[in-house]
């Protein structure tokens, strides 16, 4: 690992350290698998998971998971085992999840919209010898995964055997999950994650907000984003339920109000933008606002969150409802999230930081020469603490590279360089400025494109936009905005752009504006930068 020295101005040292100010007690030696069989000792009834009509209690999902665990362990699944899953949103997700678990093993979340040439590479590069599926996938991945047994989920003969918890042969600090994610180079890298981080971010989550036995959270993330490890955990460790929303239901509005409905869903998840589109649903039907009175809680997370997403938010939630809005930030190298912000319901709303740092997470903002920024100092942010992941599988120079090793007296810490650029606030809030990269220099002029993006947001007639840098021929290098109007109000870019006038100054300001119904979105409901039209070279 690269070794990092700190240097820290003494007029900075007390804020730093106030603000890193995180240690709390957790359950440090228990393994997800070991807290959810302890919960089930206390409410062996309640039901525990719902995907349409079917339902499972927590005893029955427990005893599919130890009798799945059992046949797991005839396979040689143990500590550190790596196991594929590839499955749709459904009652065997989280079966074939502890199921895992419960053998010892970690889980290998695997999209059943991919290739199956990527999904072969994914089992290849991660050692997995065990895939579980189901069925209408069996005959493309056995024709493919050659080396690898598929086990259907869906055949009734592989429960069977003894019920009861197997014998314990797993540590906190074995592996939980490991998560696939993009590569810059192009290759995905998997991020290995250990029992003891999940565990110490879902302690830090129910200590913050509480869940009790009459909570249902929505499961709508797809599974291989960690944005779905706590839907996928939190639930089971404290008696609350879980409810699969259907497969691909989480790109319809009128999908996700009806399972809210039907469940009483008090806690769920958006990316911002789709949050965007859902809010724009509502604002056109107020009967579904009312159909969502049973939820409390709205966590965003996987992209900036802005002052005019939380206006729109309050208006239509909020104010009717009663539901809040919690502000989320985390690279998956670091267990889902490291920050929080609970998003205000009055008074003036001008930026949304990403917050403070979680339980057991320290947040270093490091400028040049790895000096410590003080309040207001942009610099990169790094992430120390319980939550750091163990690295990248398989791949040690990647990660040496993004893995820093920092000395302090009389303790190492281990950082993740999230390649993110950051400011202290002096409040204790982190404010996030956007990706490294995303930081341009234009005739030696450097500028932050979240500045611009969120200059934008405060314009009342934009739902969402989104800055780019676009180079034409050797010198000529244009600021693009792509907008997305509020349809209730009327937009002229001619206005936005005199709005901006008075905000920005002329070098910042985008050369062109591109108007859109919607953003196209990944996958995992991000926006898809890539996916962005070409502009004309015309600004009316």
């Amino acid at each position: 690992m690269n070794h990092l020295n700190f240097t820290l101005a003494e007029d900075s040292q007390k804020e730093f350290h106030e603000f890193n100010r995180t240690e709390m007690d957790f359950q440090e030696d228990k393994t997800i698998h070991g807290l959810f069989e302890d919960q089930v000792e206390r409410t062996p009834e309640k039901t525990a998971a719902v995907f349409g009509n079917r339902k499972l209690s927590y005893r029955e999902l427990n005893e599919k998971a130890n009798r799945l665990g059992r046949l797991l362990r005839t396979k040689g699944v143990g500590p550190d085992t790596l196991v594929g899953i590839l499955v749709e949103r459904s009652l065997e997700m989280v079966v074939g999840i502890f199921g895992i678990l419960k053998a010892g093993g970690a889980y290998l979340p695997i999209s059943t919209a991919n290739p199956v040439i990527r999904t072969v590479h994914l089992l290849k590069e991660s050692g997995a010898r065990v895939l579980l599926t189901q069925g209408k996938f069996l005959v493309a991945l056995e024709a493919a995964a050659h080396g690898t047994e598929i086990i259907n989920l869906e055949d009734d003969g592989i429960y069977q055997g003894p019920a009861s918890n197997l014998p314990v042969v797993n540590t906190s600090r074995d592996l939980i999950y490991v998560i696939y994610t993009s590569g810059s180079t192009g290759k995905p890298k998997g991020v290995a994650i250990e029992h003891r981080s999940v565990v110490n971010r879902l302690h830090w989550m129910q200590r913050k907000y509480p869940l009790s036995d009459g909570d249902v959270i929505l499961q709508k993330t797809p599974f291989f984003f960690d944005v779905s490890v706590w839907e996928m955990f939190w639930w089971s460790l404290v008696g609350a339920g879980i409810c699969f929303l259907p497969p691909g239901g989480e790109k319809f509005p009128q999908f996700i109000v009806e399972a809210v409905e039907k469940n009483n869903v008090t806690v769920m998840h958006f990316v911002p933008s789709m949050m965007s589109v859902f809010l724009e649903y509502l604002r056109n039907s107020e009967e579904d606002v009312n159909r969502l009175f049973s939820l409390k809680r709205v966590f965003a997370s996987g992209e900036k969150l802005t002052s005019s997403h939380v206006r729109v938010f309050n208006d239509i939630l909020y104010e009717k409802n009663g539901t809040f809005l919690t502000n989320l930030y985390g690279p998956t190298e670091a267990t889902v999230d490291v920050t929080y912000f609970d998003c205000p319901v009055a008074g003036p709303i001008e930026t949304i930081p990403i917050g403070k740092p979680i339980d057991n997470t320290q947040l270093y903002i490091l400028g040049e020469d790895n000096r410590i920024q003080g309040v207001g100092e942009t610099g990169e942010l790094y992430i120390g603490g319980v939550g750091v992941a163990r690295g990248y599988l398989n791949n040690p120079d990647l990660t040496v590279e993004k893995f820093n090793r920092a000395y302090k007296p009389n303790r190492t810490y281990i950082l993740y360089k999230t390649g993110d650029l950051a400011r202290w606030l002096s409040d204790g809030n982190v404010d996030f400025l956007g990706r490294q990269d995303h930081q341009v220099k234009i005739h030696g002029l450097r500028i932050e494109l979240g500045e611009i993006e969120s200059t934008i947001s405060g314009y009342p007639a934009v739902v969402d936009n989104v800055v780019l840098v676009k180079q034409y021929g050797k010198n000529i290098t244009m600021i693009v905005a792509y907008v997305v109007p509020r349809v209730s109000e009327s937009f002229s870019v001619k206005e936005l752009k005199l709005y901006l006038k008075e905000r920005l100054p002329e070098y910042m300001a985008p050369n062109l504006f591109v108007t859109l119904e919607q953003f196209p979105l990944t996958g995992s409901g991000k926006v898809d930068r890539n996916a962005l039209p070409e502009p004309q070279f015309s600004s009316k």
